[in-house]
């Protein structure tokens, strides 16, 4: 990534209206931001739900496992992303990009970001229209009387009962 970066001289180019973060980044702080318009990520459950709260529509990226079944998720059920289309999953004991080459060129991404960025398509804005639906959901879910906060004030509720009736032995 590096090498591509200096290659492609991407961080010059960008350095006066970007910015390249090198380590940890805090995501949620980042996607909150008004200039994001779309967000890159490889469908691990915790990106998909800070997207999908966020209000970001989505790219995938998916690499292995369930990131697979998330994309479809995010593609097929809820309609608020574009895939760049990995067919095939990472194989982490054999990974250099040299001997197996490149899972997804650069012109995939590039046409993705297009398609869920389009600004005169209608299908880029019902996609990003959707994606805002789904942050205004998530919000409510989490709010007093919401489904989430009532179904985990339901489960502490639980747990307490149950934890009140039990006996503890005291060498313990």
């Amino acid at each position: 990534m590096e090498k591509t970066l200096k290659e492609d001289g991407l961080e010059e180019r960008v350095k006066a209206r970007g910015l390249i973060i090198r380590g940890w980044v805090p995501q949620v702080l980042i996607l909150s931001h008004t200039a994001i318009g779309a967000f890159l990520t490889h469908c691990g459950w915790n990106s998909t739900l800070e997207g999908i709260c966020r209000g970001v529509p989505l790219i995938t990226f998916p690499l292995f496992a369930n990131q697979f079944y998330n994309e479809k998720v995010i593609v097929e059920l809820l309609g608020i992303g574009v895939r760049v289309g990995v067919e095939n999953c990472v194989n982490f004991w054999d990974i250099e990009e040299d001997k197996n080459g490149v899972k997804v060129k650069g012109e995939k991404v590039k046409e993705a970001i297009e398609k869920v960025m389009g600004e005169e398509d209608e299908e880029s804005e019902n996609t990003r229209e959707r994606a805002r639906k789904y942050a205004e959901k998530a919000k409510k879910a989490m709010e007093k009387d919401g489904n989430s906060f009532c179904n985990m004030s339901l489960l502490i509720e639980d747990i307490t009962h149950h934890v009140k009736g039990l006996k503890f032995n005291e060498a313990n």
